[in-house]
């Protein structure tokens, strides 16, 4: 998910920790976040994955007058085509933190590949994993966090048996 410009405002990060039910002071309260160590405001860990809201091609997200693709077992009856017989899934999500978002930053997300390899599964064939590595950087173009995601698609449909 490339992102150009992603802003890191206080209320968004506010409503992203309530939303994921973090209620530590340091997400919102600014008299409470001067005094640790970070001394502001910051984001909570996993909050540059809200990036993929500032992405107009993000997948997830329903467009007006076109076909979802939803959150869901083919809730729509669209369907995306990844390679392999079985689909993918999101197979793992790392994070380094060379320092921790906070508001008035503007990232930027850029994706670069990452390694690929392949396992034997017993039930659909090659397992492949994919690795995708999105570097965000701030507005003066400093590494603020990397984020290294894991996909897997099989080779074929999981037999039933």
């Amino acid at each position: 998910m490339a992102v150009e410009r992603f802003p890191v405002e206080a209320g968004h990060i506010m409503l992203f920790a309530r939303a994921i039910g973090d209620t530590n002071q340091i997400y919102h309260d600014a008299d409470y976040a001067r005094g640790t160590e970070p001394g502001s405001v910051i984001a909570p860990p996993t909050f540059v994955q809200a990036s993929a809201q500032f992405n107009p091609d993000y997948f997830l997200r329903p467009k007006p007058g076109q076909p979802w693709f939803g959150s869901g077992k083919e809730p729509t009856g669209v369907t995306r085509g990844e390679g392999g017989g079985g689909g993918g899934l999101h197979a793992e999500q790392h994070y380094i933190y060379h320092r921790h978002p906070k508001p008035g930053d503007v990232l930027t997300a850029t994706v670069k590949p990452g390694k690929t390899w392949e396992k034997q599964g017993r039930r659909s064939g090659k397992l492949i994993f994919t690795e995708s590595i999105t570097e965000y950087r701030d507005q003066h173009g400093e590494l603020v966090v990397t984020s290294r995601g894991v996909g897997v698609t099989t080779e074929r449909p999981v037999d039933q048996s």
